[in-house]
């Protein structure tokens, strides 16, 4: 029998602070056991018109203005090997160009390495007085940072253990990346991987999230599609002015596999896409090692100390094989 349903609990964060707190706490835990998915509403100070005039300024610019802010893979004359934009790469299944940058840390932190690519600064692109898209970008990043923290806080509420348990392995430099995204529609035909073992056509394969948790704004565009338990991919409806929120590996294999990242992908839908994704990460050297099932029950794995930074760039690179990141330069002499 085919599983048709998908239900995305909903979370209110108006009302994450009155007398429903540990209830909506306990919300945001059977629905990151269950589905690995929640929708979040209200959340202060998201401007998502904003957002998507932030897509439409950068990605109608003709492809010579976004080369000023390209990787130098695709520009030698570039220094920024990955922050800024990567353009769509034709013959992929994963069709999609985006910008990308993080929050900003001083250049003499002595976390600031050539091997660490998530603290390399963004080269941002020349504005042209219409749309101030660097300053509105950081603003929303600093919104998004604290929505996720708010989230942890609701986890760690429902979970039965300290509320500020998720708070240490962020600190003031977290690796999280925040990208805007235009999806074109294909004009020629597509790979032979794009198809989908039902006849859709991807223009993102499936995959799992490698990052703690992704934050989501995709306005009113449908495509997303998840895996349910049973292997169906049933698509999860628009919910404009709405998160999605999804786990990633690093975040369920911190809890001991309780919270599930979740299989998705995304169907072309025939027409330009957008969507925001803020992929909210730990600090390189924050500690993942750390079983907060084990933490809280006492029973489970032992602690062994990994840094998230060498760890993800290596599943990055060489597990997932994203194409936007098959791009960077060896990284296997890295050290955790």
């Amino acid at each position: 029998m085919t599983d048709c349903r998908f239900d995305v609990p909903v979370i209110d964060m108006s009302q994450i602070y009155s007398e429903n707190r540990k209830t909506i706490a306990k919300q945001v835990v059977v629905g990151l056991e269950n589905t690995g998915f929640l929708f979040i509403d209200n959340v202060e100070n998201l401007d998502y018109d904003g957002l998507y005039k932030s897509c439409k300024w950068f990605f109608d610019k003709p492809f010579e203005f976004k080369r000023t802010v390209i990787r130098k893979f695709w520009n030698s004359e570039n220094k920024n090997i990955y922050r800024g934009y990567f353009p769509v790469v034709e013959g992929e299944p994963s069709r999609k160009e985006g910008f990308e940058f993080s929050r900003d840390v001083k250049e003499n932190d002595p976390a600031v390495t050539d091997d660490n690519w998530f603290y390399e600064k963004a080269p941002w692109p020349e504005e042209d007085g219409t749309f101030p898209f660097k300053a509105f970008l950081q603003a929303t990043y600093e919104t998004l940072h604290k929505t996720g923290l708010e989230l942890l806080h609701l986890a760690a509420i429902g979970l039965g253990i300290d509320e500020h348990s998720f708070d240490d392995i962020f600190g003031d430099r977290p690796c999280s990346t925040f990208r805007i995204m235009h999806y074109p529609p294909w004009t020629t035909a597509p790979p032979q991987s794009a198809y989908t073992e039902d006849g859709k056509v991807l223009i993102t394969p499936s995959h799992t999230d490698s990052n703690f948790l992704t934050l989501l704004t995709r306005f009113n565009y449908g495509g997303l599609e998840v895996q349910t338990d049973s292997g169906e991919w049933i698509e999860v409806d628009p919910r404009p002015g709405s998160l999605v929120m999804n786990i990633g590996d690093t975040f369920s294999r911190m809890m001991g596999g309780r919270f599930k990242a979740t299989r998705h992908r995304v169907i072309d839908i025939h027409e330009d896409r957008y969507a925001v994704p803020f992929f909210m990460s730990p600090r390189y050297d924050g500690d993942i090692g750390v079983n907060f099932m084990t933490k809280a029950t006492g029973v489970g794995e032992e602690h062994q100390v990994e840094h998230y930074g060498p760890w993800v760039l290596n599943v990055m690179k060489y597990q997932k094989k994203y194409f936007e990141y098959r791009v960077l330069p060896d990284i296997k002499s890295l050290k955790a």
